[in-house]
């Protein structure tokens, strides 16, 4: 393609050309209606006076005859010099007889002469002779004379001449001024576009930092870069998460692999004692459902973050749920001598999925039931607010330090003080995916003592 041929395959270009166009084809239509409309008029006005003088003309005709319209027309030989009126009167043969012209036009001389003529007359001006255009109506007086009355037509010429100069210029000029216009536009647009276009480029190459400018002009280019970063800005906590998720994994799963690994190892040695390979098997298997119950909540960690689910949703009573699966964990709470309560309104149905959501309050109740020490309580409520539905899990726990409360939300992340306490850091991290999943929000708060875990969902 040429380099012709690749400027106009731009779609601002096309554009640019195709209003500079409709502009031009706009004004030329609107200042050629002016101009014909504007000559109509002044013919007609032309052709009223010519008519009137006409009429006062026959008028005295009716009333003397001949001799007197010769006489009116004596009284008006000096017109051509003040008004540019022209009168002639001719006999049959087109003799002049009165009138303040030599001759009859060569224009009137056909043997049937129009009602309206237009012919040159040359006068003389100050230095040097003039030619004057003139319009005129003949009209016959009898049988044997005719009367030519008609008018200096030459200002009106002269007038639409520079109405023309003044269109032509006016047109240009106007187009021009849209071409500009249309030039500043593509290049502003190609601006906007190369610049999107170089961003997309760092991206693709590795720097997910990088985000479209937003300008201060608020149009529809910085409506989709808001869009996109805000598409990017979640594209990139995917990739951190899942880098960190990646890493974290590996970590985690090292140590229990490697003692799977030594614990085969040594009954392998020691093929003769059974008490030492029963236990062995059994401290292995155990490894492996803790291995296994990581990995399956990775997978449910990261189809809620695919969002995977979106299109098979039902309305679920989440406050019925609730109460289910504190019904389950009642005897665990008190067992561990902790208070488990749950209360909740009649209408908290939600768009979701009844299986993630209990495995959300699962995570959330085994969350509370491990960090909460004997004697203390869990509260669960869940309310409707208006177009949401607010599950809120309290406990009277240590809580969690407001500095690492977005920390913990990540894959395996873990306090310092719980490195000790059996469990994946998954727990959390599950629950803000599956929340995410419903459009909902997720926060962690202080409910002194302890941590107050706020679920916000749309409510279906």
């Amino acid at each position: 393609m040429t380099a012709r041929g690749q400027i106009f395959s731009m779609s601002p270009v096309r554009l640019a050309t195709f209003y500079v166009t409709l502009f031009a084809v706009c004004i030329g239509l609107i200042v050629g209606s002016m101009y014909v409309l504007t000559q109509r008029v002044l013919v007609r006005e032309t052709d009223s006076i010519i008519n009137a003088e006409l009429e006062g003309l026959k008028d005295d005709y009716r009333l003397g005859g001949l001799r007197r319209l010769i006489d009116a027309l004596n009284l008006r030989e000096d017109s051509w010099g003040r008004s540019g009126a022209v009168y002639l009167l001719a006999d049959q043969d087109l003799h002049r007889i009165a009138g303040n012209i030599g001759q009859w036009p060569v224009a009137a001389r056909s043997p049937a002469p129009s009602p309206w003529i237009e012919f040159t007359l040359t006068g003389q001006d100050a230095t040097q002779p003039v030619e004057h255009r003139l319009r005129a109506s003949i009209t016959r007086i009898d049988r044997h004379h005719q009367l030519l009355v008609g008018t200096d037509t030459s200002e009106n010429q002269r007038f639409f001449a520079r109405f023309r100069a003044a269109m032509y210029w006016g047109v240009g000029l106007a187009v021009l001024l849209a071409a500009f216009v249309g030039y500043l536009y593509v290049k502003r647009v190609s601006a906007r576009v190369q610049s999107v276009a170089e961003t997309c480029r760092s991206i693709m190459a590795g720097d997910l930092s990088r985000r479209l400018r937003v300008s201060d002009a608020s149009d529809e280019f910085d409506a989709l870069a808001v869009i996109v970063n805000q598409m990017l800005d979640r594209l990139q906590h995917q990739a951190t998460t899942l880098r960190t998720t990646f890493d974290s994994t590996a970590h985690d799963l090292r140590a229990p692999l490697h003692r799977v690994r030594a614990r085969i190892e040594q009954a392998l040695r020691e093929p003769d004692n059974a008490d030492f390979a029963q236990q062995a098997l059994d401290s292995t298997l155990t490894e492996i459902d803790r291995i296994q119950t990581t990995l399956t909540t990775l997978l449910e960690i990261a189809r809620a973050e695919a969002g995977v689910e979106n299109q098979k949703r039902e309305a679920v009573d989440l406050g019925a749920l609730a109460r289910e699966v504190a019904d389950l964990y009642q005897p665990e709470a008190a067992a561990r001598n902790l208070t488990l309560e749950c209360t909740a309104d009649g209408n908290t149905r939600v768009p979701g999925h009844r299986q993630l959501l209990a495995q959300l309050l699962t995570n959330l109740f085994e969350n509370a039931l491990k960090f909460v020490p004997a004697g203390g309580k869990i509260l669960v409520s869940v309310s409707r607010q208006s177009d949401t539905v607010r599950l809120i899990v309290a406990d009277s726990g240590p809580g969690i330090p407001e500095g690492e409360r977005e920390h913990v939300l990540q894959p395996f992340a873990r306090l310092e003080r719980d490195r000790d306490v059996i469990g994946s850091g998954l727990g959390l991290s599950l629950v803000g995916a599956l929340v995410g999943l419903y459009q909902g929000t997720l926060s962690l708060d202080d409910n002194a003592p302890g941590l107050r875990v706020c679920c916000t969902f749309p409510a279906s």
